[in-house]
């Protein structure tokens, strides 16, 4: 029997928005130029992003575990795995149950724990998630958080101002909940914007770049879609968390020259072709 598993597989269990450039549509290109398979497990499919005033919604919770039951039947074996937003304790149950399934070994586990932003979880994210996804966690081996969801996942008071000891501490207690390694993202630093990047038994090393416009929806996503397929291919960490931040940078500096509205998301690709 032919094997599915020849070539190197990411699977990707995040929502599909048709517009917004976010989640799965902005990781299946990305994680497909590195040269990897992208498989994605859609948790939800929006006509575009929550951050427009209107939008369609569909909730694919009850699919999920028959879509993962079809991949078993296949035997199907990824060399990673990348989580994004998941909108109920129900789906973060799921999630679980997938990455005993399919993770594990060899297998990169990424999780981004998308809580919350600018020191508040989002609208949907209760204290029973927050629970969940703490015990969740331990599954990954790359974690980036931003800084409000590493002070959620801490019980660390959120604050505007921090030292980079104080963003080491965190790193240094989310390590001892599982993941070996760890990029905080998003410190603000005066005009700079800095990423700790925190690898068990290494120094901790701070990319900073210069700030550039406003936030925009996906930036989280394009950044760990190049964390996933650059782990699967062996890149070390440090160099592969500066090329994201670059990387999204760039992108961002072309919404800008495109006059791209921040709910449009990050104007990647005209940048796609320098990751392959």
């Amino acid at each position: 029997m032919d094997s599915h598993n020849n070539q190197k597989k990411i699977a990707v269990i995040n929502d599909l928005s048709g517009f917004g450039r976010c989640s799965i549509a902005v990781a299946l290109p990305i994680i497909s130029v590195m040269k990897i398979q992208c498989c994605p497990l859609p948790t939800s499919v929006f006509s575009n992003h929550t951050g427009f005033p209107s939008f369609y919604f569909d909730d694919l919770t009850s699919d999920m575990e028959a879509y993962m039951d079809e991949w078993k039947k296949l035997d199907l074996r990824f060399d990673g795995i990348c989580t994004g937003f998941l909108g109920s304790v129900e789906q973060i149950d799921i999630v679980a149950g997938f990455l005993k399934e399919f993770g594990g070994g060899e297998t990169v586990t990424l999780i981004d724990p998308v809580m919350g932003d600018y020191g508040r979880p989002y609208p949907t994210y209760t204290m029973e998630m927050c629970r969940e996804m703490k015990r969740l966690v331990k599954f990954a081996d790359i974690l980036t958080p931003n800084v409000t969801e590493a002070c959620m996942l801490t019980d660390t008071p959120y604050k505007e101002k921090w030292r980079v000891a104080e963003i080491e501490d965190m790193a240094e207690k989310l390590c001892a909940m599982g993941p070996e390694k760890i990029v905080v993202t998003g410190i603000p630093q005066g005009s700079f914007v800095a990423n700790l990047c925190y690898e068990k038994g290494k120094p901790v090393k701070l990319r900073r770049t210069h700030c550039v416009g406003d936030s925009r929806s996906g930036t989280g996503d394009i950044f760990a879609a190049i964390l996933a397929a650059d782990a699967v291919n062996g890149v070390a960490f440090g160099d592969s968390v500066k090329k994201a931040s670059s990387f999204v940078k760039k992108c961002i500096e072309t919404s800008i020259e495109k006059g791209i509205p921040l709910t449009d998301g990050l104007c990647f690709e005209e940048h796609l072709a320098k990751l392959g």
